[in-house]
C-alpha cells in the first residue's frame, strides 16, 4: 500500500481548518501531521516533522522554506492573496470550498509512497555463509572503525533469525531506547530521514544501532525492508549491514542495495563450500563485483589465506588474526580494543571499502 502523504495545514479560521482536515482525511490518501495558525508555528511543524506538502492561506506561505512545497488556500480569490501566494513561490493557488477538488489534484501530485530519498550514505553488507565464520565481528568492528573522522555511522542487524548484534554490544530487553528493526518496517511509509535518525539506539562506541527483530515477531518484508535501508543511506554516512546466513529475501535484498559486500570466511573447507554455494545462489543478483572476501581468525592449518585466491579468484581484502579474547570480550558485550591486531586490520579493511567505493562513484 502506498504511504499518506504527509501534510501540514496552516489555516488560521478555525471552521475551515476544520472543513479542509475533514476533506483531507476522508480521501484516504492524506495524513495531516500538525496544524499551525502562525508563521512560528509553520518553521517548528516543517523542521521537526519534514511534511511531504503544507497547505497555507497566502498571508503564512512565505514561512514556508524551501524544499518543502506549499499550496496555497484562500477563502476567496483576491489581488492580495494572489500576490502574497506568488511572492510565497507557492506550487499552486486554489480557492475553498469552490476548487476542492482541484486541491486534492494538488495533493496527489505530491503524493510520496515511492518517493527517492537521495542516498548519502555508503552501504557496507556483511555476509558469511557458515555460522561460527565471524559475521557478527567483523560487522560491529566495522561500525565502530568507520566512526573515525567523524562521520556518522548506523550498524542494522538485518539477520531475521537471530540477534547475536545485539549481545555482542552488551545491548538487552532491558536497555532503553532501542527499537528492532521490525519496529521500523510497521511504520516505514511515514518515516522520513530525520525520524529514522530519532529512532537509533546510540551506542557508547560511538555508531547507531538497530537491533534485530525480536524471534517471535514475523520477519519483515523484503520491500518495508529496503525501505529502512533507504532511510539509513539518507541519514548516515556509513550504513553496515549484518546479515544472516541464509539466502533469504530479505538478506539478497541488503547485498543488492550494498555498495560494497563483505563475505567472511573461516579457513576451514567447510567455510569455503558454503561460500561457493551462496555465490553460485547470488549469482543473478549482481553482487559478485561488489563482493571482497576477508579471512577471520586466521592461524597456521592446511587451508591458508592463499587459497581465497585460488578457489575464489581474488586476493583476501583482509586477514585477521585469532585473538582469543574476543569470544570473551562478546559475552560481555564488548569490542576488541582500538589497538588489538585484529580491530586495527578491520580499521584498515573498512578506509579500503569507503575508499574504492568512493572511487567506484566518482567514476560512474
Amino acid at each position: 500500500m502506498e504511504r499518506s502523504t504527509r501534510v501540514v495545514l496552516a489555516i488560521e479560521a478555525p471552521e475551515v481548518l476544520d472543513e479542509v482536515l475533514h476533506f483531507l482525511d476522508r480521501s484516504g490518501a492524506v495524513r495531516v501531521v500538525a496544524t499551525a495558525d502562525g508563521e512560528g508555528q509553520i518553521v517548528d511543524a516543517v523542521t521537526q516533522l519534514e511534511p511531504d506538502l503544507v497547505i497555507a492561506e497566502p498571508r503564512f506561505a512565505g514561512a514556508v522554506q524551501t524544499p518543502t512545497p506549499c499550496i496555497a488556500i484562500a477563502s476567496r480569490e483576491s489581488i492580495a492573496a494572489l500576490r502574497a501566494a506568488i511572492a510565497a513561490g507557492v506550487r499552486g493557488f486554489t480557492v475553498w470550498p469552490e476548487e476542492r477538488e482541484r486541491l486534492m489534484e494538488h495533493v496527489e501530485g505530491f503524493a510520496v509512497g515511492g518517493r527517492h530519498l537521495e542516498r548519502r550514505a555508503t552501504v557496507i553488507a556483511v555476509h558469511a555463509s557458515r555460522g561460527g565464520a565471524g559475521c557478527t565481528f567483523v560487522a560491529t568492528h566495522l561500525a565502530r572503525a568507520a566512526t573515525s573522522g567523524g562521520r556518522s555511522v548506523v550498524l542494522i542487524d538485518a539477520d531475521p533469525f537471530g540477534g547475536d548484534v545485539a549481545t555482542a554490544l552488551g545491548i538487552t530487553d532491558e536497555t532503553e531506547g532501542v527499537h528492532p528493526v521490525s519496529e521500523l518496517c510497521d511504520v516505514v511509509d511515514e518515516m522520513t530521514p530525520g525520524s529514522f535518525t530519532d529512532a537509533v539506539f546510540p551506542h557508547h562506541e560511538g555508531f547507531g544501532v538497530i537491533a534485530a527483530a525480536p524471534p517471535e515477531v514475523p520477519s519483515p518484508n523484503e520491500r518495508s525492508m529496503g525501505r529502512v535501508v533507504d532511510l539509513a543511506a539518507a541519514s548516515a554516512d556509513v550504513v553496515v549491514l549484518h546479515t544472516a546466513l541464509a539466502t533469504d529475501p530479505i538478506t539478497r535484498a541488503c547485498l543488492r542495495a550494498a555498495d560494497a559486500v563483505v563475505e567472511v570466511l573461516a579457513l576451514d573447507i567447510a567455510s569455503f563450500r558454503a561460500t561457493v554455494r551462496t555465490l553460485a545462489r547470488l549469482a543473478s543478483d549482481g553482487v559478485e563485483d561488489r563482493t571482497s572476501f576477508v579471512v577471520n581468525r586466521a592461524t597456521r592449518g592446511e587451508v591458508v589465506p592463499a587459497d581465497v585466491e585460488r578457489v575464489f579468484g581474488r586476493v583476501p581484502a583482509a586477514v585477521l588474526p585469532l585473538d582469543a579474547s574476543v569470544s570473551r570480550l562478546q559475552d560481555h558485550g564488548r569490542l576488541l580494543p582500538p589497538r588489538a591486531r585484529a580491530a586495527r586490520a578491520v580499521g584498515k579493511l573498512c578506509e579500503q571499502l569507503l575508499a574504492s567505493t568512493a572511487e567506484l562513484r566518482g567514476a560512474a
